[in-house]
């Protein structure tokens, strides 16, 4: 929490993003190289799926970062339509291009690893279409602040889509323990999982955490940019008006 309010200042989340913008982006190409390397070379194909397996090493980790892109987003706004920070706003703006696009790339590959593994592109199950509705509220996300030209009515507004929408995460999580669908429950995430061989757990692990480096990258870039947008809006209107004396005499 200290650091939370730390970095809730501007000034200080700009000091602090110098150095942490290149480390997140070198650790994301660092790890997500060595993941590639495991994942298309030193992983063997799997028993039931062969090497279909290895679409398993983008989608899961794509599928994680949608959800935590989101989850980002919901806490930030929260913030913002609480105490009103502008920095938050911006936080939760940075993450939603980049959420929806991991949340497309999870739709993607699950449907490609549907076809070979289940017989199906598509199917209608609590997961896939749980899935679906969270891209639609990332677009619904980013489509207000690109509307709405009021920038405290976009971020009120946005902020309300964005908590309510938060209510589809625990679906897309649960959804294969509540309803019957052709995927199969957690497998490393919770208690009594059966887990992965080590030879497919390790290049998932280092997907997994260069995918988020490459989400903590998109954010820190996008916060810059976005309080880089608020100080030229700011400035702007503080410049004095320029009046000549033609303009008085006439």
């Amino acid at each position: 929490m200290r650091l939370i309010s730390y970095l809730a200042n501007p000034a200080r989340f700009l000091r602090f993003s110098r150095f942490a913008t290149p480390a997140c982006g070198w650790s994301a190409l660092a790890l997500i190289g060595i993941g590639l390397v495991l994942a298309l070379y030193i992983s063997p194909p799997a028993i039931e799926h062969g090497q279909a397996v290895r679409i398993m090493y983008v989608h899961v980790p794509a599928a994680w970062c949608a959800m935590a892109a989101y989850s980002g987003i919901a806490i930030a706004s929260l913030v913002s339509f609480v105490w009103r920070h502008n920095l938050a706003d911006s936080v939760a703006r940075s993450l939603a291009l980049p959420g929806a696009a991991f949340t497309f790339l999870a739709l993607v590959t699950g449907s490609l690893w549907g076809r070979p593994a289940w017989g199906t592109w598509w199917q209608w199950d609590g997961r896939m279409t749980s899935v679906l509705v969270l891209l639609f509220i990332y677009i619904g996300y980013m489509a207000i602040w690109n509307i709405t030209t009021d920038r405290r009515q976009a971020s009120r507004l946005a902020a309300i889509l964005a908590m309510v929408g938060a209510l589809n995460l625990p679906i897309i999580k649960f959804s294969v323990n509540w309803w019957n669908t052709l995927h199969q429950p957690a497998t490393i995430s919770e208690p009594g999982a059966p887990g992965l061989p080590t030879e497919l757990l390790m290049p998932l692990l280092f997907m997994a955490l260069g995918y988020t480096a490459l989400l903590a990258w998109f954010a820190l870039r996008g916060t810059e940019a976005e309080l880089a947008e608020l100080r030229k809006h700011r400035a702007s209107k503080s410049k004095p008006a320029s009046v000549k004396i033609e303009d008085v005499s006439s």
